[in-house]
């Protein structure tokens, strides 16, 4: 067991970084692995040699941070936790940048390490796969990033779709026409984009054919220029619709794909074109795949342990796959 006395300047700062109800040195004693208690004039962190040295690092860029006149908070802690894991605890003034403007005010930024590489990678390339758990931000974030670009005038269109596949239900026993019988579907998209553009606008730009919704088989057969278009669901869509989806794409458009690859209801001999396009387009100029997981997921903090629970359960039957492969090989022989 290693102990260290971390040296705090003055009190202002040791209330900051203990949070209320020392909330916040709970968060940097999880994110460490360590027991940190409150000395006369220092903090005094306990465990292996390791995690000592991670907490005195995420002290310092707590400082640091609060030091440029930031807010620390159990979020913040946790993001940054993230970013020095990663060695890019410099991006953690990214968190400042609010990403849009919701129609009542509120400002949208990152609230994950892996949010901030995934909306960095928007940014910055023409086609763009968010890959990662439910919760994680990857609809919503790309939704808002698209209504930015339409705003800025950088596209003339917003485009969002998503394959219609059944999990569960059928489509037919749904009423009325097709359009009704999809828009449960699409509803997420509709309620990401009202919070943006407020109900009004929203209707108004619709009515004007500027913000389009629709399955994924309406996109086949067209060409898609100077849009910010949206593939949501994809884990749902074969080899061949994620194809015909990407080779959509026309002059001034920007293109992103989410899904969740853990949540595929495509039929068991149908491989994801999510999947398959992640693999063979892994490093591709001008494309980017950023794979969120259970540490990004930004709901109610059960959900990152249900997310997690699950992850190691398909990963403990993953496992024990290989070994009975590996099993029948050595009877073979």
């Amino acid at each position: 067991m290693n102990r260290f006395e971390y040296e705090i300047d003055s009190f202002d700062e040791l209330k900051a970084l203990l949070g209320d109800y020392d909330k916040n040195l709970d968060a940097i004693s999880k994110c460490s692995d360590t027991r940190i208690r409150v000395g006369s004039d220092a903090l005094l962190i306990e465990g292996e040699e390791d995690a000592v040295t991670h907490a005195k690092k995420l002290l310092d860029k707590l400082v640091e941070y609060m030091r440029e006149g930031n807010d620390i908070n159990e979020t913040n802690i946790r993001i940054l936790d993230g970013l020095i894991a990663e060695g890019r605890e410099y991006e953690i003034y990214d968190l400042n940048n609010a990403i849009a403007v919701t129609s009542r005010g509120k400002e949208i930024r990152c609230k994950s390490s892996g949010q901030i590489k995934y909306v960095k990678s928007i940014l910055k390339n023409s086609i763009v796969f968010g890959v990662g758990p439910a919760g994680t931000g990857k609809t919503y974030l790309a939704v808002a990033l698209a209504v930015r670009a339409y705003k800025s005038r950088q596209v003339d269109k917003i485009i969002l779709t998503r394959p219609a596949v059944e999990a569960g239900e059928k489509l037919g026993f749904l009423p009325g026409d097709l359009g009704a019988k999809v828009d449960p579907y699409l509803r997420p998209l509709y309620d990401a984009l009202q919070e943006m553009f407020g109900v009004e606008t929203y209707s108004r730009l619709i009515e004007k054919g500027i913000i389009e919704i629709a399955p994924l088989a309406y996109m086949r057969g067209r060409t898609l220029s100077n849009s910010f278009i949206i593939l949501d669901e994809a884990q749902n869509t074969t080899r061949e619709q994620m194809k015909m989806f990407l080779t959509r794409m026309g002059e001034g458009s920007k293109i992103v794909v989410t899904g969740d690859v853990t949540q595929i209801d495509l039929p068991s001999d149908r491989q994801s074109g999510l999947i398959h396009a992640a693999k063979i387009l892994e490093g591709v100029e001008d494309i980017g795949i950023v794979r969120l997981s259970a540490k990004d997921v930004v709901r109610h903090e059960l959900v990152a342990r249900i997310v997690k629970a699950y992850e190691e359960a398909e990963k403990h039957i993953e496992e024990k796959k290989s070994g009975s492969v590996l099993d029948k090989k050595d009877d073979k022989k």
